[in-house]
């Protein structure tokens, strides 16, 4: 690649976003993946939602973790998570939105579905948007395990997730890769890693 203006700001970008992984991260990115593999042997519900960017990442994310991650692979063809990105209905966002407040759009909906046991991944750059510090808060009422992918300073989600996974880069687009870029390390280790149980479960039945 030649040293053009465009291919400069490539190789910064590219660098940026690999600089923002280190140990810590992988360390709660693998805690992630282990809560994911429980929810998904124990029949638990997994949420997950953000605005704009992240809220698109959510829908992408929930696909993967309910068909992908038992798809694909070396194994047997298994049911992925019981899996929900709160963003992807409309009807539901606008109802809510206009008839509560877009600061409740997620939390409404946790309150209704919601179990304890229940896993929520909140996706936010800054961290600060109020429907997923909503999300956040009301989980905690309903014994909802949380995690949030943020990025900047971190925001009200770094304290109030029961585990933040906190990419410290000050870039918008970087910050919406990371979700992805975990959520595609957690489906692919899942899928390579079914649980055992799901395994022996379908041997036994043929």
């Amino acid at each position: 690649m030649k040293n053009t203006s465009f291919s400069n700001a490539a190789k910064s970008y590219l660098s940026g976003l690999q600089a923002c992984f280190n140990e810590h991260i992988f360390e709660s990115v693998e805690r992630l993946a282990s809560d994911l593999s429980n929810a998904w042997v124990q029949g638990k519900n997994v949420y997950i939602c953000g605005n704009g960017g992240s809220a698109a990442n959510a829908i992408h994310m929930a696909n993967d973790f309910h068909f992908g991650i038992g798809a694909c692979g070396p194994n047997p063809r298994l049911p992925g998570l019981r899996v929900e990105a709160l963003s992807a209905n409309s009807g539901v966002l606008t109802c809510l939105a206009n008839d509560t407040g877009y600061e409740n759009i997620f939390s409404h909906q946790l309150e209704v579905k919601g179990h304890p046991g229940d896993l929520l991944i909140v996706l936010s750059g800054s961290g600060n948007s109020p429907n997923v510090i909503k999300a956040l808060e009301i989980s905690k009422k309903l014994d909802i395990s949380t995690y949030a992918i943020i990025a900047f300073s971190g925001g009200s989600c770094l304290k109030l997730a029961d585990i933040p996974i906190h990419f410290k880069i000050n870039d918008m687009q970087i910050a919406e890769d990371t979700q992805l870029i975990v959520g595609h390390m957690c489906m692919q280790w899942l899928s390579s890693h079914k649980p055992k149980e799901f395994i022996k479960e379908l041997y036994d039945s043929n």
